[in-house]
């Protein structure tokens, strides 16, 4: 039975920032409809699962949240929430959860999000929860999403992300999203800039560009990338700080857009590039569109022109038919390359790929060895990386105090930074570091407070591993 009284819904986010983009926004929507949001699941009228099922790690993280929340429900007997699952693994297997998870009143597909609330509506008006499916077509070559400025900010407040296009038409072999989420679909600029500038409004001081492929931005609506462009307009919205863009296609960065980074102020000198790989062998099995060569070219380019860019980039060890000669030339691009970030992920054997059919599928054990020796050589590069950054300043934007982050009865070195000493310490992140993926820095300021979200000049005075440790200039 429904509780009496104003209704509250508690959101559960899953897997990549795109997500958490739509979730905020769900949050919005229902927020607009009426509904508050609550921290506790068990205080809720209403719980919504945001999942994923990218690669295997994502799903089983997926699916073990959505049980969880069954035998939650089940646990509250008549005072249950309505549990509705929405995002990835709503759209993939949407017949499999109605299956094997009757307590699953309502499924919401990629294309129909915005649809939550008639689907939750619908279903809290029956006595019983009625079951809701609501799915749209992912085919549609348009943009489906109507803007939605209102959005319930997760993130603390002073950074959000700022999701540029839907979908992916690359078709690369390893990868379900085109038909989860279907064609590259950009949003309107208009309604980009007005999203940006609510989004100033309410306080953000960082924005962070994401798509499935942020480079192609714009080019299925206006006819030619305009990733550029977008970026001038966003540097001229007053509040914004920084601007950061994630992940750019190597083959689409252009002349035009690395001119953009060099020259807009507020535009950090960082760059996310998903290569993959490196072999041309498995770059081709892979569907992707660039050579060794060209990669190695748009580095050097992106080096030459910006000295201070930081460049993060992820791999995929122990992809099917990887051998040993592959995995060697992988290991010493990144040797030669020395990217300032990397992830390295083992090939996830997904169904519905074409990569899942392919023949010499890697043993888990080969993937697991093959990835730990390659981000054993990166580690040694971010170490080092940090080490010769002892002595520069930097504008750092403060993510909150430590002493907050553990609780004030916790001891300063349970953070494994062995090297930072007791004091009043806050934790930042310079233009090097993306939230949640990247390193940060830890500074001692003394008798001085802040917030989170200001900016503070800072030197480094310590690394200790991919973190950096500070004082206050």
């Amino acid at each position: 039975m429904p509780r009496i009284g104003k209704k509250k819904v508690h959101l559960i986010s899953l897997g990549c920032d795109k997500n958490l983009v739509d979730s905020e926004k769900t949050l919005g929507l229902m927020y607009k409809a009426g509904y508050e949001y609550c921290e506790l699941p068990q205080e809720a009228d209403v719980i919504i699962v945001n999942t994923c099922c990218f690669i295997r790690d994502a799903k089983e993280e997926s699916v073990q949240t959505l049980i969880e929340m069954s035998d939650l429900k089940e646990d509250l007997g008549e005072t249950a929430p309505l549990l509705v699952v929405m995002g990835c693994m709503a759209e993939r297997y949407k017949e499999e959860i109605q299956e094997t998870l009757p307590e699953v009143d309502v499924i919401v597909g990629t294309n129909s999000w915005q649809d939550i609330v008639d689907a939750v509506d619908k279903s809290l008006a029956e006595d019983e929860y009625a079951k809701v499916r609501e799915f749209r077509p992912i085919s549609d070559n348009v943009f489906v999403e109507k803007p939605v400025n209102e959005r319930f900010i997760t993130a603390g407040g002073h950074y959000a992300y700022l999701k540029i296009a839907e979908g992916c038409g690359k078709n690369c072999t390893y990868c379900i999203i085109p038909s989860l989420k279907g064609k590259y679909r950009s949003v309107p600029m208009e309604d980009l800039l007005k999203e940006a500038e609510s989004l100033a409004e309410d306080g953000v001081k960082e924005l962070i560009l994401v798509a499935q492929e942020t480079t192609l931005y714009g080019f299925d609506l206006y006819g030619k990338k305009m990733l550029p462009e977008l970026l001038k307009k966003l540097n001229d919205i007053e509040g914004i700080r920084w601007i950061r863009i994630l992940y750019c296609y190597p083959e689409e960065i252009t002349d035009e857009l690395v001119q953009a980074i060099k020259m807009l102020p507020k535009v950090c000198h960082y760059l996310d590039i998903p290569i993959q790989h490196a072999s041309d062998h498995i770059l081709k099995k892979m569907a992707r569109r660039t050579t060794h060569d060209e990669i190695i070219s748009c580095i050097a380019k992106l080096r030459e022109e910006i000295p201070d860019i930081v460049l993060r980039t992820t791999l995929i060890s122990g992809f099917p038919g990887e051998s040993d000669k592959d995995h060697d030339i992988l290991l010493n691009f990144v040797r030669d390359t020395e990217f300032d970030r990397l992830g390295d992920f083992e090939y996830s054997r997904e169904e519905g790929t074409k990569a899942a059919e392919f023949s010499h599928q890697v043993s888990a054990k080969t993937k697991a060895a093959r990835r730990n020796e390659i981000m054993a050589v990166q580690q040694e590069i971010a170490v080092r990386k940090a080490e010769e950054k002892i002595g520069r300043e930097y504008l750092v934007m403060i993510e909150g105090r430590l002493t907050d982050a553990l609780g004030d009865s916790k001891e300063t070195s349970e953070t494994g930074n062995d090297n930072i000493a007791a004091g009043n310490i806050y934790i930042g992140r310079t233009y090097m570091d993306a939230p949640d993926v990247d390193g940060l820095i830890y500074i001692d300021t003394g008798s001085r407070e802040f917030m989170t979200g200001d900016m503070v000049s800072a030197r480094v005075t310590g690394a200790d591993g991919y973190d950096l440790i500070g004082e206050l200039i």
